[in-house]
């Protein structure tokens, strides 16, 4: 295993570098994320939490398909666009309520296949699809997706939350298939799984949140498991060590292609060690592989460690995933 290169191949790979342009669009809005005085967390959760009183929150989040996955495959980027909204709430420790979405097709074939992909994951997460806004004559075909949950406010599981010697933990489900064989970076684990228990994965997640057991997490998305684990660390403003053997992987998946996947239900957390086992306990009755993999540093830096040898993967001076201003 060349350590190095792995690590330099994650650096390099667009699910992380295209997140840096994030910063051109948040830092325009920082003066008004917050004009109502109501929202709870920064930029770089999963979901904003808007505070509605009697300890209950509204968790709020957004997602967008990449393009070139709706050229690929229509069907599976309206799933998708359903899958990506219901981990971000869940991730939150939330529980999803409803969705509305933004279509726009340049082809009746496109909008059919978007909104049939759509209607099987409603069906499959069994969360409505309530409205949203059609554009019948684009140039170009595109959809997103709104989704709303609710959460205890003292119990949700913010990217901000983990703490110096907090362990940290990845939780994936293994029986996966590559939807897209040939870029393999969508690991399939939902599509083909029976309904209850893609329901109960991500109850499984709100049910750690109401024991308290996590200090923070995040759904793992297009950066990929480190990718994914640096923007919580960012969001916290810690480091964290890591080992790359401890990582829950699909034997038949090399690390550089495993590394860089976007799994159909995959989660970085972190949390006091004595809550670990509970944690574990709790998600791995729901085909989550869930081990830990590291732990919360003082120094701002991910380390990824492998025998003998430990590499800087990101320094959030130097390269972090997310650019905000202060």
């Amino acid at each position: 295993m060349d350590l190095t290169s792995l690590v330099n191949s994650i650096q390099e790979f667009k699910g992380v570098t295209r997140k840096n342009s994030i910063s051109e669009v948040t830092n325009i809005l920082k003066s008004v994320y917050n004009i109502s005085g109501d929202v709870l967390l920064d930029f770089g959760d999963d979901a904003s939490a808007i505070d509605i009183g009697n300890n209950q929150v509204v968790l709020f989040a957004a997602d967008g398909i990449w393009g070139q996955l709706i050229d690929l495959d229509a069907y599976w980027a309206g799933y998708c666009a359903v899958l990506v909204n219901v981990n971000d709430i869940a991730a939150m420790g939330g529980k999803p309520i409803a969705m509305v979405n933004i279509l726009s097709v340049n082809n009746d074939d496109a909008c059919k296949e978007i909104m049939d992909g759509i209607k099987f994951a409603c069906e499959k997460f069994k969360v409505p699809m309530v409205g949203g806004h059609f554009h019948p004559d684009a140039e170009f075909n595109s959809i997103g997706v709104a989704i709303i949950g609710i959460a205890d406010k003292d119990k949700m599981i913010p990217s901000s939350g983990a703490n110096i010697g907090d362990k940290v933990i990845v939780s994936i489900d293994l029986d996966g298939r590559f939807y897209d064989k040939e870029t393999k970076l969508n690991w399939d684990t939902t599509y083909f799984k029976d309904d209850k228990l893609v329901q109960d994965q991500i109850n499984a997640i709100n049910q750690i949140a109401m024991e308290g057991l996590p200090t923070a997490g995040k759904d793992i998305s297009n950066p990929g498991i480190l990718g994914t684990l640096e923007m919580l660390l960012e969001a916290s403003g810690v480091g964290a060590c890591v080992n790359l053997d401890k990582i829950p992987k699909n034997e038949n998946v090399p690390w550089d292609v495993w590394l860089k996947v976007y799994p159909g239900a995959g989660f970085v957390l972190t949390a006091p060690e004595e809550n670990c086992n509970r944690i574990i306990e709790n998600l791995e009755k729901y085909s989550l592989t869930t081990k830990v993999v590291g732990e919360i540093i003082n120094e701002k830096v991910l380390y990824l460690e492998n025998e003998n040898e430990k590499v800087e993967v990101f320094r959030q001076d130097e390269n972090p995933v997310l650019i905000f201003e202060n």
